[in-house]
């Protein structure tokens, strides 16, 4: 009882892994490469043109990245994505509240 009792009065936060990718992919793609990327609660920082294709750096959270490769791949123009771990960070509140309810009810907690 006192664990949980200073676990509540230390008021515990959920991290996330979170990874640097950099998306590299032609022009005419750049919509749909940075929706998907949002979609994803990622968060671009910026661009850099390469002839026809452009270099789009960002983060995006580990939980949410599974499937990007595939997608970004199977375009018709396909796009690189190169990702690497960056750092941990807070979990937003209202997802974190999603996945702290399914771990009390014993699931796993991955992707939402």
């Amino acid at each position: 009882m006192a664990i949980q009792d200073g676990a509540r009065k230390a008021d515990p936060v959920l991290l996330e892994p979170v990874m640097a990718v950099e998306v590299v992919t032609p022009r005419t793609s750049l919509g749909d490469v940075i929706g998907d990327l949002s979609r994803r609660r990622g968060k671009v920082q910026g661009q850099e043109q390469r002839g026809k294709r452009a270099r789009r750096p960002g983060f995006v959270p580990l939980g949410e990245m599974f499937g990007l490769r595939h997608r970004l791949r199977s375009r018709p123009r396909a796009s690189q994505l190169h990702d690497a771990f960056e750092r941990y960070e807070e979990v937003p509140g209202n997802i974190a509240e999603g996945k702290s309810s399914r771990v009390a009810q014993g699931e796993p907690v991955g992707a939402a």
